[in-house]
């Protein structure tokens, strides 16, 4: 099925849908998602696994939350059944993984993670960042030494594979994320019904799903290595090579998979707030701050940032944000110091930042463009701002403040951590029916169990239906 191409088209084999539903019914039959959008994005996901051979990118998947006991871990056991070759781990090092990996394609499903990237433990995880880095995209290998020391030779390892990784938020990486699609976990509500997972059973019932998904895969591999699936309106760059090999199988499966595929890519990408880094926290909170404005004398921001309780900036490991510390986070942007002069008809000059371009500097507004989400309205987009020119500094730049920001994950920054809010057009994957028992959703609908009963024929949650 070619990109864009309306979904249930005229003649289009339907059965990859069909195989995509029950993936979709069998996850929700144990896990009560945030949205809607996030049971498609863990099915896609799935399904990929078994066509990475046929992409040049395998999206990382990762399940944070809050606190403990929101579903991460029951995420990583239910694909432990669906995906190619899968590998469930907690501590594997680095060259075990490797080497693993090397020997045959497999999937990674690595738990608490959390415990692993936080530097409190004062653990080397560089190794294990770099190659699941690396091992992002088709090619990549970690080069290492074998043999004894008279016959060492260098071998080079492949590290090509698919990773998905829970733990709790705030020590993950940001070169992680941003090779990742980010499920934000959260805790079940008591209204909120599944069915208790007992893994016997379970296995039981994903084995047909397992196999009927390998072979329609296998059977569209050549479709899927050829598919260029078009993108949502502002998903591009790394955010579309994240989403490449999950819309492609969306696409080949068709039915309303297609579009709800982008409708996941849409919500992930555009409209999901993640944790911001040091730096970009740090020119959020100046665009906030320069609304309406375009150059601020340094003593001014500091005074507004550091007593303001509700940031972090007044605390950093003890200290306050002061001068030299943010001319040098802000130097990374290309944007320094400069000396202006006040607008308060005094005549007096001071020293601070602009949000237009000066001598060796690009001023905050191309930060901001360049760093920032792009937000909803004209202003945050930083359309029509004419504060981008350098000038007398009457027309100043109208920005808006960044919303759902949340904690900055530079450890030295003591923000709480947060949980990004969910959109008032998210849906619930589950509600409580009458008889207790909820809907099982999937792209396109839902779908009321008859009975809760596995062995009920008519049942998603039968071994006769999963077939």
């Amino acid at each position: 099925m070619s990109a864009g191409q309306p979904s249930g088209a005229a003649g289009h084999d339907t059965s990859g849908a069909m195989v995509l539903d029950q993936v979709a019914a069998f996850i929700a039959r144990y896990v009560a998602f945030p949205s809607e959008h996030a049971l498609t994005a863990v099915t896609l996901w799935a399904a990929h696994t078994h066509a990475v051979g046929s992409f040049y990118v395998t999206p990382r998947l990762v399940l944070d939350s809050a606190e403990p006991g929101s579903g991460k871990t029951r995420v990583l056991e239910l694909l432990n059944l669906l995906v190619r070759h899968p590998e469930m781990t907690i501590s594997a090092s680095t060259a075990a993984l490797f080497r693993m990996i090397s020997l045959q394609p497999h999937t990674i499903l690595f738990d608490e993670v959390d415990a692993i990237f936080n530097p409190k433990n004062g653990g080397n995880y560089e190794d294990l960042r770099a190659m699941l880095n690396a091992g992002y995209k088709r090619g990549a290998t970690v080069a290492r030494c074998v043999g004894d020391a008279k016959a060492m030779q260098v071998q080079r390892f492949t590290v090509f594979a698919p990773v998905a990784l829970a733990g709790l938020a705030g020590n993950m990486p940001p070169t992680i994320l941003t090779r990742a699609v980010v499920v934000h976990m959260r805790r079940r509500k008591r209204s909120e019904v599944v069915e208790p997972f007992e893994e016997q059973y379970a296995e039981t019932d994903a084995e047909p799903i397992r196999t009927a998904l390998a072979d329609w895969i296998a059977d569209r591999a050549q479709a899927l290595a050829a598919a260029r699936p078009k993108m949502p309106d502002g998903v591009a760059d790394r955010a579309a090579e994240v989403w490449k090999a999950l819309l492609a199988i969306a696409d080949e499966a068709g039915a309303g998979w297609p579009d709800a595929g982008r409708d996941a890519a849409r919500f992930f990408v555009l409209d999901t707030a993640t944790a911001p880094t040091f730096g970009t926290r740090l020119l959020a909170d100046l665009r906030e701050l320069f609304a309406g404005r375009d150059r601020m004398p340094t003593a001014e921001i500091l005074d507004a940032l550091t007593g303001d309780d509700s940031k972090p900036w007044g605390d950093l490991g003890g200290k306050p944000l002061d001068s030299r510390r943010m001319s040098r986070e802000l130097s990374r942007y290309g944007v320094g110091p400069w000396t202006f002069k006040l607008l308060d008809g005094s005549g007096k000059s001071a020293k601070g930042y602009t949000a237009y371009p000066t001598e060796g500097n690009v001023g905050l507004a191309d930060a901001w463009d360049r760093y920032l989400p792009a937000g909803g309205s004209r202003n945050q987009r930083n359309e029509g701002n004419r504060a981008g020119q350098p000038g007398n500094g009457t027309d100043g730049a109208s920005v808006t403040a960044v919303t759902g920001q949340g904690p900055v994950t530079d450890v030295s920054v003591t923000a709480t951590a947060s949980v990004t809010t969910l959109t008032s057009k998210v849906t619930e994957v589950t509600q409580v029916t009458d008889d207790g028992w909820p809907p099982v959703a999937v792209p396109g609908g839902t779908r009321r169990p008859t009975n809760p009963d596995r062995h009920d024929p008519h049942s998603p949650y039968s071994k006769g239906a999963a077939a």
